[in-house]
């Protein structure tokens, strides 16, 4: 079920789209209601100059509608998708295991969204970003080059690749 396929298309499952669906939904309802009406409250307070509660309320009110605006560019960009199967190939929805080639230490992230909700401490990464795209299509075992941000080339190996519970 694709919703749209383009290079800036964002990976999502059915349950993270479900999810930012639902947000959306929220945001646009009951939340724009209710920054509606103390931006009205306060308006009708007076003098707007030094009223901190219009001024917050308002401020509130255009971060609430960046998030809106975020999350329909999103949601109209988004390739659905079934969670990945677990095979070891790395792909959007996989939780993924890496480590830099000489080092010990083991990098553990989502491969998907950044608006997808994890937990603290698991980072994502993007399909498109360097490492995201070089790792794409790889299985367990590999070793891939990429370029990252500063230019350097680095070498990662696949130390695992497992659907993520969470996405």
């Amino acid at each position: 079920m694709t919703q749209q396929t383009s290079d800036k298309a964002v990976h999502l499952t059915q349950d993270a789209f479900d999810k930012l669906k639902s947000e959306l939904e929220h945001l646009r309802g009951p939340v724009r209601d209710e920054i509606i009406a103390r931006i009205s409250a306060a308006r009708d307070e007076g003098d707007l100059k030094e009223n901190g509660g219009y001024h917050a309320a308002r401020e509130e009110q255009g971060k609430l509608e960046g998030r809106i605006r975020q999350l329909e560019d999103m949601l109209r960009r988004a390739e659905v998708g079934e969670t990945p199967a677990d095979d070891g190939v790395v792909e959007p929805g996989m939780q993924v295991t890496t480590r830099f080639v000489g080092d010990d230490d083991v990098e553990v992230f989502l491969l998907g969204a950044r608006e997808i909700e994890t937990p603290e401490n698991l980072q994502v990464y993007s399909p498109q970003s360097p490492l995201g795209s070089a790792i794409m299509g790889k299985r367990k075992g590999d070793e891939v080059d990429f370029e990252a941000p500063n230019g350097k080339v680095l070498k990662v190996e696949i130390v695992d690749a497992v659907p993520y519970a969470g996405a």
